[in-house]
């Protein structure tokens, strides 16, 4: 059927901001134009109205007539694909449509509200085709065929897609024999999870900036976590030489993943390559942030796990089938870091997995802070406090009879570090008072607590590297680049103290540079994974280690001294040995004199350092087997105290506590920020989330409909512990969490419902009005 497009209202467009104004020769100036110049062009972006649809035709010619419209392109004028993990999608549709929001043209005008006019200028018509709304069907051989060129994409050895299906990925786990296990298990539960999509929901939405020289430079002004990889991919997708492709990439206004990768940045660097001279700005709405961008993917986790009489885990099978939307260049990874994941961090002798990235006509999957673990352990968990209680074992008892301890072969074959998860799970449940029921606050109200393990590595491909410079001044200060992207976690704070620590100078005498520019700052893969402490720390280590050593030989042939007999301690070089000391403002720029005016030793002092982990090696496509899968993982506990009020199933969690094995806090407060807002945001996920996708259309595109905790959300106790077993390859043994802490908010509160309502909720969001319904549904309220 062919269908014309019906014209669209976009909420939330508007005039040009005002939020810099001057008065210049008695004009108004605004904020964009200081920066870009009068000549600044505003982007704004057709969308497809349809799910799924072949595009039959589309009509430019009336938008391109229209006073202020400087061009209009599509895809037709760009043909390559795009994509980090998997190269599936076009930077605007060209044969057919996948979604609704999916690009389709571009206007570039002289005002926002003039290219908002000539949107609505363009004529596309469809051919509207079958969708597929549930990853489960979509993925049986019955669902329409989503990509049919998914067998010419391009993919890295590591991602395992299926032509002539909808899935885009396929892991496997095979240990052990599940089948043989199953007849010796005491216990067996059996349950299927569903998880739904989910939204970033940054502060700042998504906005970018893009210019193209006569001579060929480009440069994109950006809001992302990953400027390197943007700039690899776009070049490669434009065609543009990735020397001549500039990233520029200021502080972020909250990503959570939403900004890694490429996501609408190419937009206004295809449309800039059509206008050399001319700034394209691209600015999305808070309703084209909610559904035209990454959003969290969907699960539906069918789990099977059985135990001995003793409570010992002897078998599991899991069956994942993630929502990767229309796209899935990015969800990929997800399933598969859900794949090799996929116990949880428990030691289970035999393990049958299968992680499943399918197509479906939903918005795009992409990174979401905890990429994956929270919907994974959603499910792993609730099963496991099943299984506890079916076997009539305590929870705690049970969890940490079963956890991973160090030396424990997981699933893939791996040798698993020494995690601290005992003594997560016995910080968490001493706080929580565990054991001990308490009074609920007044009548017609109960109470539960309940607690969740986690566990989760960085999700990258084996060579993401990290790299560092490390340059002293002529004042005794040290400047620090770096690649990686400060988005409000404190990487800046933490890398500075890496640097001071090694070079032995006050920490209030290092400055990172910013902003993070691809001509100039070291490279950095990107600000994902929670693996910046890590990785990039011993970049910035071993800069710091480079430019130290440099000090200590000049002021060692200086000396007539072996630099072994030398140290720097609070910005000055000391020897042991003759107790002569100097200061580096003397030393890191001009150099030492000789005796008698015979010249200098030493110069400019610059230190660089590197790192990439080298060992982490390929698994089976069959079995999921390897000596290493991953380079480590961040293991940890969750609870909490909640009350359910039975006449209203509203929920008020009265305490939460959070303990995670770190390997070593360089910055205990932010660590402990990290807990506090990774358990807040995985509060929220679990009490209010969800978007509400009805046949693709999303039907709660805004803050109205679409509810996220506040500050009256927020537990009114929340108490944190870190735990400290170094990381043996870590900067001073340090490992990740800034994701971490949200990954088991869901299923503790899922298990505190149980203890508190003694039946099972087991689909999030746990909302008030889903609490009530399943009360009334067990006869608990009215």
């Amino acid at each position: 059927m062919a269908v014309a497009e019906k014209q669209q209202t976009v909420i939330g467009a508007s005039v040009p901001r005002l939020d810099v104004r001057e008065k210049v020769t008695g004009a108004a100036v605004y904020a964009d134009d200081i920066q870009f110049g009068p000549g600044l062009l505003h982007c704004r972006v057709k969308r497809s109205p349809i799910p799924h649809g072949i595009i039959k035709r589309i009509d430019t010619s009336k938008a391109e007539k229209l006073p202020g419209v400087k061009v209009v392109v599509t895809g037709a004028d760009f043909p390559d694909r795009i994509g980090l993990y998997l190269k599936d999608r076009h930077i605007f549709a060209r044969d057919r449509v996948r979604f609704i929001g999916e690009p389709v043209a571009a206007v570039a005008a002289v005002t926002e509200e003039i290219a908002e006019k000539a949107l609505e200028l363009i004529e596309v018509e469809y051919e509207e085709l079958p969708g597929v709304f549930d990853p489960v069907y979509g993925a049986s051989p019955e669902a329409p065929l989503l990509h049919p060129e998914l067998g010419t994409y391009e993919y890295p050895n590591f991602i395992f897609p299926k032509p002539g299906t909808n899935i885009a990925n396929h892991f496997k786990i095979r240990k052990g024999d599940t089948e043989a296990a199953w007849p010796q298990c005491a216990a067996i539960v059996e349950h299927t999870f569903r998880i739904p999509h989910v939204q970033h929901v940054p502060i700042e939405p998504h906005v970018a900036v893009a210019k193209a020289e006569e001579n060929g430079q480009v440069t994109l002004w950006a809001s992302t976590q990953s400027p390197f990889a943007q700039r690899a991919l776009i070049a490669k997708a434009l065609h543009i030489p990735e020397s001549k492709l500039r990233v520029i990439a200021p502080f972020v206004g909250g990503g959570f993943g939403c900004k890694a990768g490429v996501t609408m940045e190419a937009i206004p660097v295809a449309v800039a390559l059509k206008l050399p001279g001319y700034p394209i700005k691209l600015r999305l709405t808070r309703e084209e942030e909610f559904y035209t961008n990454f959003v969290r993917q969907g699960l539906v986790i069918k789990i099977k796990v059985g135990c001995d009489k003793d409570g010992n885990l002897l078998a599991l099978e899991n069956t994942m089938y993630w929502d990767g939307g229309a796209y899935t260049e990015y969800g990929v990874n997800v399933t598969r870091a859900g794949g090799y994941s996929s116990t949880g961090p428990y030691d289970i002798p035999n393990v049958k997995t299968d992680s499943m990235c399918v197509y479906t006509n939903h918005p795009v999957g992409g990174a979401y802070r905890g990429f994956g673990m929270a919907e994974l352990h959603t499910g792993i968990d609730q099963a496991m406090d099943m299984l506890a209680e079916k076997i009539g074992m305590d929870r705690v008892e049970f969890f940490k009879k079963n956890c991973i301890r160090g030396g424990d072969v997981l699933a893939t074959g791996m040798v698993i570090h020494d995690v601290g998860i005992e003594d997560c799970i016995d910080a968490v449940a001493r706080d929580l008072n565990w054991g001990v029921k308490e009074k609920p606050s007044g009548p017609n109200k109960v109470r539960g607590k309940g607690i969740a393990l986690a566990w989760k590595a960085p999700a990258m491909p084996p060579n993401a590297g990290s790299s560092a410079i490390v340059k002293l001044n002529a004042d005794g200060t040290v400047d620090v680049s770096v690649g990686g992207q400060e988005i409000g976690q404190g990487t800046f704070t933490v890398m500075a103290q890496i640097a001071a620590e090694t070079l032995g100078v006050p920490y209030e005498n290092v400055r990172v540079t910013g902003p993070i520019d691809t001509r100039y700052s070291p490279y950095e893969w990107q600000t994902v994974a929670s693996r910046l402490t890590w990785s990039m720390g011993n970049a910035v280590r071993n800069a710091a280690l480079d430019a130290r050593q440099k000090v200590l030989n000049v002021v060692a042939e200086a000396w007539q001294q072996d630099p072994k007999e030398l140290d720097i301690k609070n910005g000055y070089v000391i020897s042991y040995r003759t107790e002569d000391t100097m200061p580096l403002k003397d030393v890191v720029v001009y150099g030492i004199p000789k005796p008698n005016d015979q010249g200098w030793i030493g110069g400019p002092i610059v230190g660089t350092g590197s790192f990439m982990p080298t060992y982490v090696t390929g698994l089976d496509p069959e079995t999921g087997q390897g000596d290493r899968a991953v380079v480590h993982y961040t293991t940890g506990a969750q609870g909490v105290d909640l009350e359910v009020d039975l006449e209203t199933g509203q929920i008020t969690i009265l305490k939460a506590v959070s303990a995670f094995d770190v390997g070593k806090a360089i910055n205990p407060e932010l660590v402990k920020q990290q807990m506090e807002g990774g358990m807040v945001q995985g509060l929220s996920s679990a009490l209010f989330e969800e978007c509400k996708l009805e046949k693709g259309v999303m039907r709660n595109p805004s803050f109205v409909d679409y509810r996220i905790a506040t500050a009256i959300d927020v537990p009114p106790i929340m108490d944190t512990f870190i735990i400290e077993h170094a990381q043996d390859d870590g900067p001073f043994g340090a490992r990740g969490i800034g994701e971490h802490p949200l990954v088991p908010s869901i299923a503790a509160v899922a298990s505190a419902l149980h203890d508190a309502l003694g039946i099972r909720i087991t689909n999030p969001p746990f909302s008030a009005e889903k609490v009530y319904l399943a009360l009334v549904e067990a006869g608990l309220a009215k």
